[in-house]
């Protein structure tokens, strides 16, 4: 109807019209030219223009098989995006190499080599961005890595180098499982092919919204989880910039297994980043610790908050809310009971409304090192001294006979210790070590030198065994000690009639007589006095000796409380556990420092018995040494007729030797270990 109602002359317009249309076609959507029907030569100076004549055109694609009836190869180049993008002034053949002429097999390999050109931009010397990227193809088979023919102009490492080879150790540069002739993920997987913007302004920040979205083209279930969570809806919905994108976890290149070590250390540290608080006070429990020095077993960040689902702990969905929180623990302490919930996982010692126990018992602590250090530094200080101007003055006792720089082992002795407390104290010293070096390597975890001595001890579940059985070690010769003791005390009143004196001069019971030693030590100390007299025990032996006891009860509770957390847990509140964690911690360095300074000194770096002292490996004293340093008991052992069933002969020189040689061996750990224990003490403070 309408075709009649036209005249002759509207007929043929419509025509001409009709036939315009079909012809003038946008470039985009053209058929490819007959102009590269003939095979020309590609060389670097093959403008990109030509490549868009077939590329440029919407649609244009290619059969993945033999007939047109297999799954078509996209190959469309959105010509108005590539123009904008950085790469817009670099032909297509700079990044093709493997291009030889046009039109060109379907086939072709897509090596294309990110690295290599952007190799040469980073360099100092521009001079080496002339060099033909044509020419000097098929630089790299790994399609990112640093090819050998690229010109270094400098030593150092730009940030390129560090990224690529970042990205070829990491898990996106591994053969694909499913298909080994591909990568997980190549560079233009995720900063794309052709559009790729300059990474300022705008477009960074939308590249980093953007990157969950990329990031999950791969891996779909993970942003399905990431959308709902506390960090992916309000980069999702709102556009926000400021929580975590896949890449602040993940790092954008250092990518690996996150069944393995190095992931689950390089997210949980990541973490760190933004929340370094809660980043600082997990630190400081052990499940952090043992983190800290490389190891995973105890529990990280996503084990409590899950990896990529992590939500508000007021939200009934998260893993650690009080109606779930129960469930979490129990992934890894499987009999764990209701204590476990009032348990700080971030508790800190600083906070006194939210964690008042932790601060209290922390600050009694400090109280008491600052006490005790205070003292007996101060003492020995004193003692040095003092002892050394006599020295100085040429007042120096009779208490070891030397001839030619050695001990003469001649004349009497007397007995101080039998076989028995001679071995118990070896080896209450080596188990003491042992605890120091295999705790405080996880108490200063921080510490630069931490590390390396929990791999020489075998890793932390290794050093937490020998670290147990030196405990129990400890605890036996305690325990054992105790029983002797009391014992002798039942026996020799059951068979022989003899009752203890429990403050006479054989008990290390503290009397009044300490408290009048030590005021005449000072006085002696400030040259007020002589130089007092003791007996048996003095007041610095007897401290000596009951200190263990105060440790046992302290350090020895609060290990057996955090050996077994969920038995404890099961009629004790969870607070208990940090603080136990507290304790246990302080009182071990205030025992390490004390006993490798104060005691050292008492016993080995005081002038007269400098460098070491034997008599606890040997068991005896020469005469004229005790008389000097023991005048009371002497006295007394004279008096009485006793004395005679002390003395011994002089030890063998092999013995001393032996003697000697152990004791500068078991020094020389403790002052190694006290070096350490208070660079990591230093490291905490500083830190």
């Amino acid at each position: 109807m309408i075709m009649r109602r036209l005249s002759l002359g509207g007929a043929v317009v419509l025509g001409l019209l009709l036939i315009l249309f079909s012809v003038a076609v946008p470039a985009e959507t053209a058929p490819p030219p007959h102009s590269l029907v003939e095979a020309i030569e590609v060389t670097a100076t093959t403008d990109t223009d030509t490549c868009l004549e077939c590329h440029g055109y919407k649609g244009f694609s290619v059969p993945t098989g033999k007939t047109g009836g297999s799954p078509k190869r996209a190959l469309h180049v959105q010509s108005k995006a590539f123009k904008k993008s950085v790469h817009a002034k670099v032909s297509c053949v700079s990044c093709h190499v493997d291009i030889k002429q046009m039109p060109h097999e379907q086939e072709v390999e897509r090596t294309v080599d990110c690295v290599g050109c952007h190799k040469i931009l980073n360099e100092k010397d521009r001079e080496a961005a002339k060099i033909d990227m044509h020419v000097a193809k098929n630089l790299t088979h790994s399609m990112v890595g640093l090819p050998a023919t690229v010109p270094t102009t400098t030593g150092q490492k730009s940030k390129l180098d560090t990224n690529a080879a970042h990205y070829l150790a990491s898990i996106h540069a591994q053969p694909n499982k499913d298909n080994p002739d591909k990568l997980n993920a190549t560079c233009w997987d995720c900063h794309g092919a052709h559009k790729i913007l300059e990474m300022t302004g705008s477009n960074k920040d939308s590249f980093r919204i953007n990157s969950p979205e990329t990031c999950g083209g791969c891996h779909d279930e993970q942003l399905k989880a990431y959308t709902q969570s506390v960090h992916g809806a309000p980069v999702k919905r709102y556009g926000k910039l400021e929580p975590a994108v896949c890449s602040d976890c993940h790092t954008a290149h250092k990518i690996s297994v996150v069944e393995e070590d190095p992931a689950k250390l390089t997210i949980t540290e990541n973490c760190g980043s933004c929340h370094e608080d809660y980043y600082k006070s997990y630190s400081e429990t052990y499940h952090g610790q043992i983190v800290n020095l490389g190891y995973t077993h105890t529990a990280k960040c996503h084990d409590c908050h899950a990896p990529h689902a992590t939500r508000k702990a007021d939200d009934p969905l998260s893993m650690i809310h009080e109606s779930k929180i129960l469930n979490t623990c129990q992934e890894c302490h499987k009999d764990a009971t209701e204590g476990y919930l009032t348990f700080y996982p971030h508790g800190t010692t600083h906070d006194y409304e939210r964690f008042p126990e932790m601060w209290i018992v922390s600050k009694f602590m400090i109280v008491l090192l600052f006490v005790v250090f205070l003292f007996f530094w101060g003492h020995s200080l004193l003692w040095y001294f003092r002892e050394k101007k006599e020295f100085d003055n040429g007042h120096q006792p009779t208490i070891r006979l030397e001839q030619n720089g050695e001990p003469m082992l001649q004349g009497q002795y007397v007995t101080r210790f039998t076989k028995g407390w001679m071995i118990a104290h070896l080896v209450l010293a080596i188990a003491v070590m042992t605890l120091v070096i295999t705790g405080t390597t996880v108490l200063f975890a921080n510490s630069f030198w931490a590390p390396l001595v929990m791999k020489l001890l075998g890793g932390a579940e290794v050093a937490a065994i020998i670290h147990r059985i030196a405990a129990v070690t400890f605890a036996s010769i305690f325990f054992g000690h105790l029983y002797v003791i009391f014992r002798k005390i039942y026996t020799d009143n059951r068979d022989y009639g003899i009752k203890f004196e429990w403050f006479g001069p054989n008990s290390l019971l503290p009397r009044f007589q300490d408290g009048r030693d030590m005021v005449a030590m000072f006085n002696w100390f400030f040259e007020k006095g002589p130089r007092p007299v003791f007996d048996r025990w003095t007041y610095w032996e007897k401290f000596d000796y009951w200190a263990p006891f105060w440790g046992m009860f302290i350090i020895g509770c609060s290990g057996l409380l955090l050996w077994f957390p969920s038995f404890f847990a099961g009629f004790m509140p969870g607070w208990v556990f940090n603080v136990a964690t507290i304790v246990h911690g302080e009182e071990a360095f205030l025992a390490a420092v004390f006993l490798f300074t104060v005691h050292f000194f008492n016993c080995h770096f005081r002038p007269e018995k400098f460098p070491v002292d034997v008599v606890m490996f040997t068991g005896s004293m020469p005469l004229d040494e005790f008389k000097h340093e023991r005048t009371v008991e002497y006295d007394r052992l004279v008096e009485t007729g006793e004395l005679d069933k002390y003395l011994v002969g002089a030890p063998s020189a092999r013995l001393n030797q032996y003697s000697r040689n152990l004791g500068f061996a078991l020094i020389a750990v403790g002052v190694i270990e006290l070096i350490l224990v208070l660079l990591g003490f230093i490291q905490d403070i500083l830190a």
